[in-house]
This record gives C-alpha cells, sequence and structure tokens, in this order.
C-alpha cells in the first residue's frame, strides 16, 4: 500500500503538468485520458449504428415498401454492420484496455503514449469517411458487410469511402494492439508473473495477437476490391480469370478470428466480475488462460463455416463443421468455469453481477445456435436467413455489448469517484435483456421458416414475428438512450462518493489507488506478493 500512496503524493506535486481546457484532449497522451476518448467515440458510433437499425426496423414493421426504397435499405443494413463492429464494439474494448491495463498490471501508462493518441484520431477520421458516404452521388456501400466481390467491385464512390475507412481503423487496430502487447509484456510491476496477471490483461494480450494477424489480411482483401475497381486487375472478376469466391475466403480469414477479437475482451471482464460478487477466486485460472489461447488459435481454421453455401467438396465441409465444433469445448470450459465460480459463492446481485449473469445466459444461447450453424447440411438451408442474423445479434449484442456494461458498472467507480445508482443501473439491465430478447428471439423462427436477410419487404406470412421485432428493437434502442442520459452522465457529474475499493469482493492492483484514479499512478511500481 505505501508505494501506492507515494504514487498519489506525486500527482499532487504534478498537477500543474497535465494540459488543460481541449488541449488535455486533442494532444492526451494519459492512458485515462484516450480510453475516455474511445469510450466516447464508441457510444457515439452505437448511437448513430443504432438509428441505421432503427430505420431497418421501421421498414420491416410491416410487409410491403413503406419508408425506405430498397437501395438505400441496403445501404443501412451495410453500414449499420460497419459502424457496429468497428465503430463501437472495438473501440469500446480499445477504451476498457486503455483505461484498465495500466492500472491492472501496475504500469504508470500505456507504453507507447503518442502513438496511443494518433492510434485514436484516426478513429473519428474514418467515421467521418463512412458516414459522409451516404452524401455521395449513389449513396453508401450497399454490398452488405461483409463487402462480398463482385458486388463490391460494381457499387458507386461510397465503395471507395468505406474501403479508406476500414484501412484507417485497421491501422489503428494494429497500432492499439502493439501498444497492448508492449505494455502487458515489459511494464508489469515487480511480482506480477504472466499467469498472476488478472484475466481481462490475458484476454486482451491474446486479441491484440490475433489483431495484429488479421487485420493486414482484411487490408488485402479490400485493397484487391480496390484495385479491381479502379486500377484493371481482375482478382475477383471470373472474366479476366479471377474469382469471386477467393474474396470470401480472404475475407473470412480475417472475418472469423474478428468474431472472437470482439468476444475475448467481453471474457476478460466478466471473468474478473464474478469473482468480485461470488467473493470466491476464479475457478480455474490458468484453465482459463489456455481456453483463451485455444479459442484464438482454433479461429484460424474455421473461417470457411461462413462458405458452406458456395459449393466446397464434400471433405471441406466435413473438415470446417468438426473444427467449428471443436470451438465449443474451450468455449464450455469458460462458461463452466464461470459457473463454478459463483457455485457455494456469497453472491451478490449489484449491477456489473446482473450483466455477467445475463451475458452468461444470452451468450450461450449465441454459442448453441452457432453449433447448430456449424452443420453444413443444416447451414445451407440457413444460410443467409434471419436464422443467421438472431444467431449473431445474440453472440455480439448479448456477448460483446452486455459485457461492456458490465464492465462499465464495474470500473465506473474508479473512474468517475462516484458510485453508479444501482436503481437505474437495474432498470438499464432489465430493459435492456427484456427488449433485447423480444427483439431477436423472434427472428429464430423468421430464419427457420425462410425468411431472407438484407430484403427491405416480405411475404405476409412473416408480418407478425416483424413487427413483434420491430417494437422490441424501438424499446432497446430507448433503453441505450435512458443509460446515457440518467446513468452514465449522472455518474460523472456526481452521486456518492466512490471508496477505493468499493466492491468488497474485488482483489487487484486498480483498487489500490484512490477513486476517482488520480491523472499519475503508479510512478513508483507497487509490488506484487
Amino acid at each position: 500500500m505505501s508505494t501506492v500512496s507515494h504514487a498519489h503524493d506525486h500527482h499532487d506535486d504534478h498537477a500543474h503538468d497535465h494540459p488543460h481546457g481541449w488541449r488535455r484532449w486533442l494532444y492526451a497522451t494519459n492512458h485515462k485520458d484516450i480510453g475516455t476518448l474511445y469510450l466516447i467515440f464508441s457510444f457515439f458510433s452505437l448511437i448513430a449504428g443504432g438509428i441505421m437499425a432503427m430505420g431497418i426496423r421501421l421498414e420491416l414493421f410491416q410487409p410491403g415498401l413503406q419508408f425506405i426504397r430498397p437501395e438505400l435499405f441496403n445501404q443501412l443494413t451495410t453500414m449499420h454492420g460497419l459502424v457496429m463492429v468497428f465503430g463501437a464494439i472495438m473501440p469500446a474494448f480499445v477504451g476498457f484496455a486503455n483505461l484498465m491495463i495500466p492500472l491492472q498490471v501496475g504500469a504508470s501508462d500505456m507504453a507507447f503514449a503518442r502513438m496511443n493518441n494518433f492510434s485514436f484520431w484516426i478513429m473519428p477520421v474514418a467515421a467521418l469517411l463512412l458516414l459522409t458516404s451516404f452524401l455521395v452521388p449513389g449513396g453508401a456501400t450497399a454490398a452488405g458487410w461483409t463487402l462480398y466481390a463482385p458486388l463490391s467491385v460494381q457499387m458507386g464512390p461510397g465503395m471507395d469511402m468505406a474501403i479508406f475507412a476500414i484501412h484507417l481503423m485497421g491501422a489503428s487496430s494494429i497500432m492499439g494492439s502493439i501498444n497492448i502487447i508492449v505494455t502487458i509484456l515489459n511494464m508489469r510491476a515487480p511480482g506480477m508473473t504472466l499467469m498472476k496477471m488478472p484475466m481481462f490483461c490475458w484476454t486482451w494480450l491474446i486479441t491484440a495477437y490475433l489483431l495484429i494477424a488479421v487485420m493486414p489480411v482484411l487490408a488485402g482483401a479490400i485493397t484487391m476490391v480496390l484495385t479491381d475497381r479502379h486500377f484493371g486487375t481482375s482478382f475477383f472478376s471470373a472474366a479476366g480469370g479471377g474469382d469471386p469466391v477467393m474474396y470470401q475466403h480472404i475475407f473470412w480469414f480475417f472475418g472469423h478470428p474478428e468474431v472472437y477479437i470482439m468476444i475475448l475482451p467481453a471474457f476478460g471482464i466478466v471473468s474478473e466480475v464474478i469473482p468480485t460478487f461470488a467473493r470466491k477466486r476464479l475457478f480455474g485460472y490458468s484453465s482459463m488462460v489456455y481456453a483463451t489461447a485455444s479459442i484464438a488459435i482454433l479461429s484460424f481454421i474455421v473461417w470457411a463455416h461462413h462458405m458452406f453455401a458456395t459449393g466446397m467438396p464434400v471433405t471441406g465441409q466435413l473438415f470446417f463443421m468438426y473444427a467449428t465444433m471443436l470451438i465449443a469445448v474451450p468455449t464450455g470450459v469458460k462458461i463452466f468455469n464461470w459457473i463454478a465460480t459463483m457455485w457455494k459463492g456469497s453472491m451478490t446481485f449489484e449491477t456489473p453481477m446482473l450483466w455477467s449473469i445475463g451475458f452468461i445466459f444470452v451468450f450461450t444461447m449465441g454459442g448453441f445456435t452457432g453449433l447448430i450453424l456449424a452443420i453444413a447440411p443444416i447451414d445451407i438451408i440457413l444460410q443467409d436467413t434471419y436464422y443467421v442474423v438472431a444467431h449473431f445479434h445474440y453472440v455480439l449484442v448479448a456477448g460483446s455489448l452486455f459485457a461492456l456494461f458490465a464492465g462499465f458498472y464495474y470500473w465506473a467507480p474508479k473512474w468517475t469517484g462516484h458510485m453508479v445508482n444501482e436503481f437505474r443501473g437495474k432498470i438499464h439491465f432489465w430493459g435492456s435483456m427484456i427488449f433485447f430478447n423480444i427483439t431477436f428471439f423472434p427472428m429464430h423462427f423468421l430464419g427457420l421458416a425462410g425468411m431472407p436477410r438484407r430484403y427491405a419487404d416480405y411475404p405476409v406470412q412473416f408480418a407478425d414475428f416483424n413487427a413483434i421485432a420491430s417494437v422490441g428493437s424501438l424499446g432497446f434502442g430507448l433503453m441505450q438512450i435512458y443509460f446515457l442520459l440518467f446513468v452514465v452522465l449522472p455518474t460523472y457529474r456526481g452521486g456518492q462518493k466512490a471508496a477505493d475499493k468499493p466492491w468488497d469482493g474485488a482483489n487487484g492492483l486498480e483498487w489500490t489507488i484512490p477513486s476517482p484514479a488520480p491523472f499519475h499512478t503508479f510512478e513508483t511500481p507497487p509490488t506484487v506478493k
């Protein structure tokens, strides 16, 4: 403890040395400021992507074409996916990494503070490129968030803007990952071995390696689309000797690990929250680390399960089918360990714990539908139906987003110095949970009945479930506005003062520093016993 209070005294001497006003944010090199910027950016992206989703659900509320012509509908589905994946979920996790990793490993800051600033400020430029692509002739890209060739080769200039935006976001991800890896490997406090590290740091270390491995693959795929569009190459054009299916192979070699990039940090957050509120140590810590690494390795050999309908040989189908099912094993280990951590614990159900249990419940449902889609003959029937839409929203909304909420409610006292209002947090949890299931559960039935995705119109037999889903989506969207106005802003402005260790079951270096975390922390590294 003494080392920590010593660091705090230093903070008071140095009060003059951090910039104020707009300079503090524009030139931010402090990991807490940059983490905050990432979280603000990702929330704006969440709202933007959510407005697009509202447009989609508004059109699908009834059969027939009401509000949105099919071209704009496809632009909305495409941009909703791109904005949510690259603008909301990924930057939010990077924000958590920036805020928490130095505090958890006892480092004074991230390894490369200026690169950290640069990797953030690329993001708003990319977002601007993406969102203004609606205004160019022909509108935004409408090739689906996967940007499949040959459709993406034929789109208007909005497609080029999307390609450049994704390049920028990829560069940001790679720089952020390098920073995270070097910070974790080189800047841990004395005595903190890798196997003593918090699970959140472990999941992010593995995620960062995944990002560095796959982001250049995506860059390659979209660069080939760009040269096909403008420079006379024919990578994906059969007429010129290319192969449109090759695009899918390259894209999904990025795209499948990407799915785990968006879920592994979520596993890390839940692995921090559950032991705290069960008041027990995480069950099977080392098996959790190995399971995380296994998921990351296996994610590279399952990409073609997205492509069962492309006519691959049966041997290939069998390989990708069994490899996909294999991923259920380390995932099952994690879920077992979380439940074993709660087993016979002294559990209390504060908001972070509710979100974590909700996460396990809905993520497991998404995992089961994933196993069903892994079976090639079933997948060929369900491919590109609403069953797939239901599956990946159960994994990504209920997986990534619910874990992010758990992390916010858990660590916000450390960031702001104020406790989050429990009652409002519970309203946000139950409202989101109920409306989420009203929105996405009926989509399983729509998909089983054969309703294809990315269509602005549909036959009348799908009307009832679509109406239910649209109403649910509006409720879910309003709950997130409620979260911003009645949970986030009041917590930053004031409220009950938070203790240095607001949760009595919490362990870890981040709870040894004052709340709110001072501008400079761990100037003298703490010693981990």
